[in-house]
């Protein structure tokens, strides 16, 4: 809960999240609501959340008519899964707004050359970013596993450091 609240997430959510994740089993809503001392409604709404995000699913268990939920167990996959979801909530519409402002920019007869030129840098540092994050996403596992733990060595392949 409290990580989440840091990541901007609510609070009960990462709990619920939390919670699924460390299960060894499907849980029942009710079971959620009762371990975390929470109202069902809310339990409830923030598994419809965790659904739309794409990394908690409703699952049936056989021999009981409630539906239970499970989390994704692969954090890298759950990983790529939330900067997805994260990318087109919050990057893309970025994105958007940076072109709109831009195109009003080079309209505008009285030009702020400054303001444009900060528009311009923002906007590529999305583009440049946002087209990195593209192909990493297309990376098996391993590879990524490998890239990351590779850390300051990236540096000396590219010829960076000294």
């Amino acid at each position: 809960g409290e990580m989440g609240t840091r990541w901007g997430i609510n609070r009960t959510v990462a709990q619920i999240h939390a919670l699924v994740y460390m299960s060894p089993k499907p849980l029942p809503a009710e079971e959620i609501a009762d371990t975390l001392v929470v109202a069902r409604s809310n339990v409830s709404n923030s598994l419809k959340e965790l659904q739309g995000w794409g990394i908690v699913k409703r699952i049936h268990v056989l021999g009981d008519s409630r539906d239970h939920f499970e989390c994704m167990k692969d954090v890298w996959e759950m990983f790529r899964v939330v900067l997805d979801e994260r990318k087109k909530r919050e990057i893309d519409p970025t994105l958007r707004m940076l072109k709109e402002c831009l195109a009003e920019a080079e309209k505008d007869k009285t030009k702020d050359e400054f303001t444009e030129q900060r528009l311009r840098d923002l906007h590529n540092f999305f583009e440049t970013t946002t087209a990195w994050y593209v192909q990493v996403r297309q990376w098996p596992t391993s590879a990524m596993v490998k890239f990351v733990k590779l850390g300051d060595k990236v540096l000396k392949v590219l010829g960076l450091s000294g």
